[in-house]
């Protein structure tokens, strides 16, 4: 599978309405141990260990279970409403190691603005499946 298409399956994977072909594409993107490490949390999170005296950690989810309900949650608060969708912010990036950058939009449905987007890192194993996702939100900090 070319980077390209690493890049593709995995945006659409967050766009997947059906919950059931939502599974189907996270068992074949990532590894029966894959994870995904999102790696600045949300403002509430990073206020939250701020006010406990602790660095905010990064917060993470293994294995397809895991994963499943996270791309669910994702998809349930930006774009079950039908007001937003995620895209491709230009072409995958080939990086050293077996590993694939991919950097993202969250857009307005009626307009196509830009309302947010990120950068996920993935490393890959021999087959092109996803092993780590080490997700950077744009704006999180």
């Amino acid at each position: 599978m070319s980077n390209h298409d690493i890049a593709t399956r995995y945006v659409a994977l967050w766009n997947e309405a059906d919950p059931s072909a939502r599974r189907t594409r996270i068992e074949e993107l990532f590894t029966v141990d894959g994870r995904q490490v999102l790696v600045d949390p949300p403002a509430e999170a990073r206020k939250a260990a701020a006010d406990l005296a602790v660095p905010a950690p990064p917060l993470s989810v293994h294995g397809h279970d895991a994963l499943d309900r996270r791309v669910t949650r994702a998809y349930e608060m930006f774009l079950a409403s039908g007001e937003y969708v995620f895209a491709a912010a230009g072409p995958a990036v080939e990086l050293p190691a077996n590993t694939v950058g991919v950097a993202w939009t969250m857009n307005r449905r009626d307009d196509g603005e830009p309302q947010g987007g990120g950068f996920d890192l993935l490393a890959l194993d021999a087959d092109g499946r996803i092993v780590s996702d080490h997700q950077f939100i744009e704006g999180s900090r």
